[in-house]
């Protein structure tokens, strides 16, 4: 019973993540309309969030293994419940903005932490791998949610309620944190063993310098690419910020491997080949898959006129195969093992992005040049997060296992960022290129070179997600505990 509320605690603060990371887009013209907010600031709406979540990621691990789950899941739903409730009521573009970027910081405190419950509560084997693909699947629905969500909500009310519709979930969510979560002592067998020797324990401390170093670099680095795309890789205000964030990162590597007493970073837990090369598989697969929501939207609404409301829900057959193929894979991954079922679900989305390379046209249906191809690389995508994770955090101990589960989800937000800075330039410069070589298309707007620029992009997709799956080949092998039971000889 216990264990299923914690599950269910995990599910809705990760469908609350996932859905304030989309669901906002919808509503940016309403907001630009009733608070006059300027062309350039419009973007940070989205941005100040996303820039927040991925640089305190791995202080939110980390905070989770020091102080507690429960404290840091408390704290995390308090800051992103009341920012929700500020943004909401903002009347200036300047307290929206600063809403977002603490609805970020809450963000990096609750999704590391949710993720270490569901390692904590669920032993390794057939339950977790259920647990984790339940965990996948409400992501997927979270994912799927935002735009249509958002779009209804605009709609119906007006943009104020995409933030506010975050207030009750909140408030279940810390209702149910205080009532069935409860931290547990670690290692206490050691603790006993230095009692004995009449020993201390070391005070444990929040690594300071490792944490503005990553949280700067990472901040740094991820601005440089949101710029990318409106300014283009050449100007000082994209490669300047990417170059001092990359500095800022190789000085937190050096510190965690020589100079920090209690790293941030374990190297424990950073010298494990599953999580090396789970973090490897992530980030080639987040690359294809986290920009193809954005390039999707903006193909069906430039090249096949939809609507906003109309182009989330073209993405919709995508993540509900995204959200199947997630409950799937918690019973494939006890029959088959982590790594084929993670292998074949790579596998699965390079056909898909490849075939939506192949089928992209101006004036094609939907069903045949997006539709089916999207099902396709929903399913694959779908059945390879679950086991990637589940791979991420094997084996890692409890006082460990939220600092392992920051630095996946801030791969994951890493891969994403760089996705869509460098598919977004790849669609943009095929579609100049192909303009430039077929005038009769219309120019860079014409349709069919929108459609050839978004194909190059997924070409590239394709490539990506066909190298994750060679790398996924040196995941793991199954242990004994994750093979279906059957008779034993005798």
């Amino acid at each position: 019973m216990r264990n299923g509320a914690l599950l269910a605690l995990a599910c809705t603060v990760m469908f609350l993540i996932v859905l304030d990371a989309t669901i906002v887009s919808v509503a940016l013209p309403s907001l630009r309309a009733d608070l006059g907010i300027g062309p350039t600031a419009l973007p940070w709406v989205v941005n100040a969030y996303t820039l927040a979540f991925a640089g305190f990621l791995l202080i939110g691990g980390r905070c989770g293994d020091l102080y507690g789950r429960r404290r840091t899941l408390l704290a995390g739903i308090a800051l992103f419940t009341l920012a929700s409730a500020v943004g909401g009521l903002a009347t200036e573009t300047g307290p929206l903005l600063t809403a977002r970027a603490v609805q970020g910081l809450g963000g990096a405190l609750l999704m590391p932490t949710t993720l270490s419950v569901i390692t904590q509560t669920f032993p390794e084997g057939s339950r977790r791998a259920r647990a984790l693909a339940v965990w996948s699947a409400v992501g997927a629905v979270g994912a799927a949610s935002g735009t249509v969500l958002g779009g209804v909500l605009t709609q119906l009310l007006n943009w104020r309620w995409v933030f506010l519709i975050n207030l009750p979930f909140g408030a279940v969510a810390a209702t149910t944190a205080w009532r069935v979560l409860f931290d547990v002592r670690r290692d206490v067998p050691a603790e006993e063993q230095r009692r004995e020797h009449g020993e201390a324990a070391p005070r444990q401390r929040l690594d300071l310098p490792g944490a503005i170093l990553v949280t700067a670099g990472l901040a740094a680095a991820l601005y440089g690419l949101m710029e990318s795309t409106a300014f283009g890789w050449a100007t000082p205000r994209v490669w300047g910020p990417v170059t001092a964030g990359a500095t800022a990162l190789a000085l937190f590597a050096v510190h965690q491997a020589h100079w920090a007493k209690q790293p941030l970073v374990s190297p424990a837990v950073v010298r494990r080949r599953p999580i090396q090369v789970a973090n490897a598989t992530m980030f080639l697969l987040g690359l294809a898959f986290f920009a193809s929501p954005v390039l999707i939207s903006l193909h069906l609404q430039n090249v096949h006129h939809y609507s906003p409301l109309r182009a989330g829900l073209g993405f919709l057959p995508t993540a509900v195969a995204l959200m199947v193929s997630s409950l799937l894979t918690g019973r494939l991954i006890p029959r088959f093992g982590a790594r084929a079922v993670a292998i074949g679900g790579l596998t699965l989305a390079a056909a898909g992005f490849g075939a939506l390379a192949l089928t992209l046209g101006g004036h094609g249906p939907y069903t045949l040049t997006v539709g089916l191809p999207g099902i396709a690389f929903g399913l694959g995508a779908g059945s390879a997060f679950t086991p990637i994770t589940a791979c991420a955090t094997s084996g890692v101990p409890p006082s460990l296992a939220g600092v392992a589960a920051g630095i996946l989800n801030t791969t994951r937000q890493v891969s994403g960022a760089v996705g869509l800075a460098v598919l977004s330039t790849l669609a943009a410069a095929g579609a100049d290129s192909y303009a430039r070589s077929h005038p009769a298309a219309g120019g860079a707007t014409g349709a069919d070179a929108l459609a050839h620029g978004n194909a190059l992009a997924f070409g590239v997709a394709a490539c990506c997600a066909l190298v994750s799956a060679a790398v996924a080949t040196r995941l793991p092998r199954p242990r004994p505990q994750w093979a279906p039971a059957g008779p034993t000889a005798s």
